[in-house]
């Protein structure tokens, strides 16, 4: 286990990549903002879906979905259609031009990163890599862990 002062490093590190985001979400279009791109990549990843599971999938309350969504949808990148299975529900899926969009966004942020760490080797980013993807699994699935924190926590006495 790491010491307790690499822990606050880590911390403090963290904190910090905040501006490493606030850049790359420079490189957005104007009308795209970070979370317009959250919702294409998601409907990309997993086809089209309800916007309960869209919500769920980014972790944010339906209401904020449901303005994410117009906004997308407003500039043609998503579509809604009648869900077969109830038709009071609708299906989002991603247009032809919400995945041109999403490919020109894919080639920016490579730009961007490769850009940045033109300096290092491809080893270094290799390693990055790997780290990062070891934190986030090491989180696990936040979504489930911060409902089952709300539920079992007791009160300090």
């Amino acid at each position: 286990m790491a010491a307790q002062s690499q822990y606050e490093e880590l911390a403090r590190q963290l904190s910090a990549i905040g501006a490493v985001k606030r850049e790359m979400g420079r490189i957005l279009p104007q009308d795209c903002p970070p979370a317009s791109t959250g919702v294409l990549t998601l409907l990309d990843r997993h086809g089209e879906m309800r916007m309960s599971q869209l919500a769920e999938l980014l972790a944010i309350d339906m209401s904020v979905t449901s303005r994410h969504v117009a906004h997308v949808a407003e500039r043609g990148w998503i579509e809604r259609k009648p869900d077969p299975a109830d038709k009071r529900s609708r299906l989002l899926r991603l247009t032809p031009s919400g995945k041109e969009l999403l490919t020109e966004l894919s080639e920016r942020y490579t730009h961007t990163l490769a850009r940045y760490l033109d300096d290092w080797t491809d080893t270094d980013v290799g390693h990055l890599v790997e780290l990062l993807t070891r934190l986030r699994t090491s989180f696990g699935d936040c979504r489930t862990r911060a409902h089952h924190d709300s539920t079992t926590r007791t009160p300090a006495g």
